[in-house]
This record gives structure tokens, sequence and C-alpha cells, in this order.
């Protein structure tokens, strides 16, 4: 029998899906993501520029590099921003 994911986390990652983090989340996220990835990985540079400039392109930008990591990636990112 496969394994469900955990219920929070895939709501979480349906969130970011429909809706665009404000900046002091991507913020936060890039933190996780240092600890997660590496400061030098291209997702979380993209999160620090969105964080840093606020702007719709790399907004956009970032939040496509967030959804093309690896699963486990994004719910270890996201399990420490609940933190």
């Amino acid at each position: 029998m496969p394994r469900r994911p955990h219920a929070t986390t895939s709501v979480a990652i349906d969130r970011m899906n429909e809706t665009a983090l404000d900046p002091a989340a991507m913020g936060r996220l890039a933190k996780a993501l240092v600890f997660i990835c590496g400061a030098e990985h291209p997702t979380t540079v993209a999160l620090k520029a969105a964080a840093a400039s606020g702007s719709e392109r790399d907004i956009k930008n970032a939040r496509t590099l967030f959804m093309r990591l690896k699963p486990g990636d994004r719910r270890a990112a996201l399990a420490m921003l609940s933190d």
C-alpha cells in the first residue's frame, strides 16, 4: 500500500500553487533552503532576490524554482516554516 503524504504538507504545497507568498515568507523560506539545499542553490538565491526586491518577476521565478525542487526538499522547507 503506498504511503500517503502528510495532509498538512500537501495542503501547504497546494496553497503555494494557488497563492503568492509575501516577501517576508519568501525570506524565511530562503533561510530554510540554505540549510536544506545550500546558499548557492539557484532556488535559494531566487527566493532571497524575491524577498529583497518584491518584484512580480522575481517572485514568479522563485516560486517556479521552488515548485521544481524535489518533493522532499519542498516539504522539509515548509515544515521548517511551521516550526
